[in-house]
């Protein structure tokens, strides 16, 4: 999805995302399954900083979103940094790269954005494509339980310094699909209110489903982790981490 109006208040609504620790988390994983720093893709990167946290630990970074609005703060950010990252506007089920990597990450739920299967195994085999053989594909999902027990057909309210965000949601239980309605109340200097609104939709698989999509693009699941740990799924795990290789 394009994110328009979510990228000027996306860094502001997701402060509670660690991206210090998060790159931390997928650094760990990475050397557990193979050596060090290499060619890293970070797919749908949105405003960057996952990518130049991955990039200050030694990674060499290409970032990869769908968003011109969301590469443009990624860009001034890089900027601001000093960091080196190379960024691409691309939809992920489109991915077009110079050459292979070593690395893919696909972190915040991006999977879940694409409520069409056949879209995720064409990302699927995309990333596969250019990933070398023996390669790590490192992604999480949300869970079919957080989509029925927590997002499900509830209203969130965010007042944060520089917006005031009401999200509701509707949840199609047949597919577990939420509908993601945010809705921006920006304050403005003379004390009134600009609105402005985004709806996306999100998708939440089962394990056979994304186990199955991954095995015929060429993967292999190395492990699957409960959240930002290393424990087992449990039944009520909301967010899923998946490692998988690609052997073929």
């Amino acid at each position: 999805m394009p994110y328009n109006a979510f990228a000027a208040f996306y860094d502001s609504l997701t402060g509670n995302v660690s991206y210090g620790e998060r790159a931390a988390y997928f650094d760990q994983i990475i050397k557990q399954y193979q050596e060090g720093p290499g060619l890293l893709l970070d797919l749908a990167c949105g405003t960057g900083s996952l990518s130049l946290e991955l990039a200050a630990l030694g990674y060499d970074v290409i970032g990869v979103d769908g968003s011109a609005d969301m590469l443009s703060v990624a860009l001034q950010k890089a900027a601001q940094q000093e960091q080196e990252v190379l960024f691409l506007c691309q939809d992920m089920t489109r991915l077009d790269l110079y050459g292979t990597i070593d690395v893919a990450v696909c972190a915040l739920d991006s999977i879940n954005h694409l409520t069409d299967p056949r879209r995720v195994q064409r990302v699927f085999s995309k990333v596969s494509l250019f990933l070398n053989l023996g390669g790590l594909f490192l992604f999480d999902v949300n869970s079919p339980y957080k989509h029925r027990q927590v997002l499900g057909n509830n209203t969130f309210v965010y007042d944060e310094e520089k917006v005031f965000c009401v999200w509701q949601n509707a949840l199609e239980e047949e597919t577990d699909t939420v509908t993601i309605r945010l809705d921006f109340f920006e304050k403005e200097e003379d004390g009134s209110y600009q609105r402005s609104g985004e709806e996306f939709r999100e998708r939440a698989y089962s394990r056979e489903e994304l186990d199955r999509m991954l095995d015929a693009a060429g993967f292999q699941v190395e492990a699957i982790y409960q959240g930002d740990t290393f424990d087992p799924p449990t039944a009520t795990s909301e967010r899923l981490v998946y490692v998988a290789r690609k052997i073929r």
